[in-house]
Order: C-alpha cells, then sequence, then structure tokens
C-alpha cells in the first residue's frame, strides 16, 4: 500500500511541475511578446516625430530661403535706384 501511495504521490508531484513549466513558459513567451509590442510602438513614435521633425524642418529653410529671396531683391532694388538716382532719401 506504501508504494502505490508514494508512486499515486510522484505522479501527481511530476504533472504539477510539468504543468507549472507550461504555465512559466506561455508567461514568459507573453512577456516577451509584450516587451516586443512595446518596442515596435516605441519605435513607430519615434519614427513619426522624426518625419514631423523632418517636415518641420523642412518648412522653415523654404519660409527662410523665400524671405531671403525677397530681402535680396529688394537690396538690389535700392542700390538700383541708387545708382539711377531714384533714391528716395
Amino acid at each position: 500500500m506504501k508504494k502505490v501511495f508514494v508512486i499515486l504521490a510522484l505522479t501527481a508531484f511530476t504533472f504539477s511541475t510539468v504543468s507549472c513549466r507550461e504555465t512559466t513558459q506561455e508567461k514568459m513567451e507573453n512577456a516577451a511578446e509584450s516587451a516586443g509590442e512595446d518596442i515596435e510602438n516605441g519605435l513607430e513614435n519615434a519614427g513619426e516625430a522624426i518625419e514631423n521633425a523632418a517636415e518641420e524642418t523642412g518648412d522653415a529653410i523654404e519660409n527662410a530661403a523665400e524671405e531671403t529671396g525677397a530681402a535680396i531683391e529688394n537690396a538690389a532694388q535700392e542700390v538700383e535706384d541708387e545708382i539711377e538716382g531714384n533714391d528716395d532719401n
């Protein structure tokens, strides 16, 4: 009778250990999946932020170029007026 009880106890212990390992493995897989998704989302957000910053920088450069071009045209006109004697000053 003792042998049967010991065998049943060992069998129960073996099954409980195996099922715990599977649960732990599933938890590890879920944690790894979650971490991967978090990293992916973080990279997507960083990529969008970089794209937005690049667009804003491009817009600022275009605006500065337009303003510089207008200032150069105004200065050239003033020089031309000065040379021709059409200066209002």
